[in-house]
């Protein structure tokens, strides 16, 4: 793919944050170098199909950047951003046939009358901007303060889209009512309108774009590579982080069931199990504060193949778990000493393992085996 003038143009290369760094793991020794560097909070990145990567920053702003270090001017044509808070610029991907309809999706705290909501725009690549920007979703319910988006996006091989959503951090009764989106899992089409076997289609009492529900604040969602189902983790409050398998119609829980406590001490939660409730498959507690989700399924680390990654914000980790189907069987936490809050992990396509930190000086990280 030919890399648009205007956008060469204003492509430069920024020194590193840190030089490498090498750490242990069970793999052998692992080298974290930086990619780009000088990055304000950002929040997610998404290879483009030339091995490009698409950076975001929270306060609003997409960059491209380069496998070389070259990071482009924030890019035209981005809607109003509500940064404040938790909120801002987060989730991008592209679609899945990009290199036909330079097609992109991303998600963000929309600003709206006395706070925000989470909200997913579709847009066309341009020279150094965003052209045919359109709001497909915007989350219904109580607005935010400025806690608890979610809005991580997944796209499925039929071209719906998965978007998670929290439950705003004041309202989190809000995510066991179907009346609106707090606390969901949605499912729409890519122009925004509802798919026929969502599973609360045609009920008055139910918004039709809900695929699950139950959901405290989901940071992190990801297609299984074999199985194709959609899996996602959400932060507990103080205990209680979860991975679950999100499924057609189901209730995760949140905060009828769970494993941590409020902030204060005070209990939360009815037991850690009811009736008509899914329990996680894995749960933490203390918790990792989990942001970003990645299965391996490159050739660079041939014993992490199906493992599941996660990133850790105030642990400061990235989280390895070993599975057999849906039952994690074992968990490695790496890069300790990195003391960085880790926002999202991907997979290039050279099979190494892309990290984003969220700091006033952000970098997009890259993990390879140690010479």
């Amino acid at each position: 793919m030919r890399l648009p003038i205007a956008l060469a143009a204003s492509l430069i290369a920024l020194p590193s944050a840190a030089g490498a760094q090498t750490f242990k793991s069970s793999a052998g020794d692992l080298k974290v170098e930086t990619v780009v560097g000088g990055l304000s909070h950002p929040w997610a990145l998404a290879f483009l199909p030339d091995g490009r990567m698409l950076v975001t920053e929270r306060p609003g702003r997409l960059r491209i950047a380069t496998a070389d270090g070259k990071l482009s001017a924030p890019l035209g044509g981005m809607p109003n951003v509500a940064a404040s808070g938790q909120g801002g610029l987060h989730d991008v991907i592209p679609d899945r046939n990009f290199a036909q309809n330079r097609t992109i999706y991303f998600c963000f705290a929309e600003p709206a009358s006395g706070g925000a909501r989470t909200a997913m725009a579709r847009a066309t690549l341009g020279e150094g901007k965003l052209d045919d920007v359109k709001v497909i979703f915007q989350q219904d319910g109580p607005l935010s303060s400025g806690r608890h988006f979610g809005c991580r996006i997944v796209q499925t091989p039929d071209a719906n889209l998965f978007l998670t959503m929290g439950d705003h951090g004041s309202y989190p009764n809000e995510a066991q009512n179907l009346a609106n989106h707090l606390g969901k899992i949605v499912r729409i089409a890519p122009d925004g309108s509802v798919p026929r076997d969502n599973p609360f289609v045609g009920r008055p009492d139910a918004k039709p774009e809900i695929w699950s529900y139950g959901h405290r604040n989901s940071q992190g969602a990801a297609l299984h590579p074999t199985t194709g189902k959609l899996w996602e983790h959400e932060h507990g409050p103080r205990g209680g982080d979860e991975v679950n398998i999100p499924e057609k119609g189901k209730n995760y829980g949140w905060p009828v069931i769970g494993f941590g406590i409020d902030y204060s001490g005070a209990k939360i939660h009815e037991s850690t199990s009811k009736p008509g409730m899914e329990r996680p498959i894995k749960q933490w507690t203390p918790i990792i504060a989990p942001s970003g989700m990645a299965f391996y399924e490159g050739a660079m680390f041939p014993a992490w193949k199906g493992n599941l990654f996660i990133g850790g914000l105030a642990t400061q980790i990235l989280v390895r778990l070993s599975l057999d189907g849906e039952k994690v069987t074992g968990e490695e936490r790496l890069l300790q000493g990195l003391r960085e809050r880790i926002r999202d992990v991907r997979v290039g396509p050279d099979g190494a393992i892309y990290l984003v930190t969220d700091n006033n000086a952000g970098r997009v990280l890259k993990v390879v085996p140690a010479p």
